[in-house]
């Protein structure tokens, strides 16, 4: 589904990704892991067309994406939740979701979209008339998801979901990830919480100072000595 081939971005003189290469099979879970400032966002955002890369390749379906504008490949159906949320929070929990569904593939889901998001977080239900801003961090995390659905995304990305959260939540926001991909959903996941991702995901990548290191099924990449050592401590 997606391909990415010898991607490599810079920052003036500093490269961030230095020919990483990667794949994104449909109906899977696939995690880029690795510690904060690896490089993770930046693929994720040039992925999404937020950067422009300096070489290499990214195609989605067979078509290239790397010269896209960003509205462009997020009408393809590229979708990204991104870290922070960036919620807008003088709007309501309501008009935030049918923010999510303006384009014209995903208007004539909406209605199914809104019965799936309120199936995965009943608290948004229950919150709809509620402003964003006054929502706990965990409910605008929900809410972040639940706008992503709602665009009817071919492939959904996530920049750091757990960030800031806790525990019992970072628990509930990887079930629902489970959830998506039992709905048929094709995940990129991008975090620093390793075990709880590699768990779930179906292929992985370890990312280090924007370079790939390792890779393979999920299990695999998990119990690594380099990943054991290098993230979980062991």
């Amino acid at each position: 589904m997606l391909t990415v081939k010898d991607l490599k971005v810079q920052y003036g003189a500093f490269v961030a990704l230095h020919g990483v290469s990667l794949s994104v099979t449909e109906g899977q879970v696939v995690s880029i892991v690795g510690a904060n400032g690896a490089g993770k966002t930046t693929l994720i955002n040039t992925i999404s067309g937020l950067l422009r890369p300096t070489a290499g390749e990214i195609s989605f379906e067979g078509r290239e994406l790397a010269r896209l504008e960003s509205h462009t490949i997020a009408s393809l159906g590229i979708v990204q939740v991104p870290e922070g949320r960036k919620l807008f929070p003088d709007m309501t929990v309501y008009e935030n979701l049918l923010m999510g569904s303006y384009s014209k593939r995903a208007k004539q889901y909406r209605k199914e979209s809104l019965e799936m998001v309120f199936h995965l977080f009943p608290r948004l239900e229950q919150r709809t008339k509620q402003l964003a801003r006054t929502l706990s961090g965990g409910e605008q995390q929900m809410l972040a998801v639940g706008r992503a659905v709602m665009s009817k995304p071919r492939l959904m990305m996530f920049d750091e979901p757990s960030l800031g959260l806790a525990p019992l939540l970072v628990q509930s926001i990887f079930q629902t990830i489970r959830q998506l991909k039992e709905a048929g959903m094709t995940i990129m996941l991008v975090e620093q919480n390793v075990r709880q991702s590699l768990q779930i995901s179906d292929y992985a990548y370890v990312l280090e100072t924007g370079q790939i290191v390792l890779e393979g099924s999920g299990q695999a990449v998990l119990e690594n000595e380099h990943t054991r050592k290098a993230y979980l401590g062991i």
